[in-house]
């Protein structure tokens, strides 16, 4: 939240209950965590990915965003398109649009072909948008996504905001 005198004051962290994370206590710069929880994505009705080889990518105030195996998709799931963005931490990435179905998602995943050092683990991997799939679930859990619809983080009853990306939190 910015105050109307323009100086940045951090939200207040939900405390996180046992066994719970707190996206406040995530570091910045991002890391990435091998994951061994089971990750399934349905989308047009379709599972495109079934996988308990995932890396999260963890930041402060964002909840995890899911990186998932490019080789564990069926082919034709995973159409290249053009144009990029660039992270400061992660480098240049490159969008997918997701189709099974039926269904096309128009940019609706995205990898790091050549990531910066230390984030090797991501080129072989693509994050989805999970408020753009049928479903995302983790461990049996339909997840919830990140607001805004840029940043693309997954949240579980594990994980405890406020999280960025809704409205007024482009300050955080």
């Amino acid at each position: 939240m910015v105050p109307s005198h323009g100086v940045f004051r951090r939200p207040r962290p939900t405390k996180p209950a046992p066994g719970q994370e707190s996206v406040w206590d995530y570091p910045r710069p991002p890391r990435i965590e091998p994951r061994l929880e089971r990750v399934v994505v349905r989308l047009g009705g379709q599972v495109i990915v079934d996988t308990t080889d995932s890396v999260r990518v963890l930041e402060t105030s964002h909840p995890p965003v899911y990186y998932l195996p490019l080789d564990a998709f069926p082919a034709g799931v995973l159409v290249a398109v053009g144009g990029s963005t660039f992270c400061e931490f992660k480098g240049e990435a490159s969008y997918f649009t997701i189709t099974a179905g039926g269904t096309v998602v128009e940019r609706g995943g995205w990898t790091y072909p050549k990531p910066t050092q230390g984030f090797e683990a991501l080129s072989s991997r693509v994050a989805l948008y999970p408020e753009r799939m049928d479903s995302c679930e983790v461990d049996g859990e339909q997840v919830a996504f990140q607001q805004g619809g840029f940043y693309g983080g997954w949240i579980t009853r594990q994980i405890v905001g406020p999280f960025k990306g809704g409205p007024g939190t482009s300050g955080w």
